[in-house]
């Protein structure tokens, strides 16, 4: 599962990395590299949105998995 979740932050990196361009420069690069309103972008576009549903969902799994938000024992 650690797979799908690098996967998953990856995609979503690429997602905000796009908002973020458009947001402060109008500029899309996932439509400027594989063609506004295309099925690769479409698919980007898809698979990004996946991966935040993806991490949505499973957060609190996540966190177990990769041990976030626990505090270590006292000794």
């Amino acid at each position: 599962m650690k797979v799908f979740d690098v996967i998953a932050a990856v995609l979503l990196v690429v997602g905000g990395l796009n908002w973020g361009l458009v947001g402060v420069a109008q500029f899309d690069l996932v439509a400027a590299l594989l063609g506004a309103g295309s099925v690769l972008s479409n698919i980007v576009y898809s698979l990004v949105g996946a991966a935040a549903l993806y991490q949505a969902i499973g957060l609190r799994g996540i966190q177990k998995r990769w041990n976030v938000g626990r505090t270590p024992a006292l000794a």
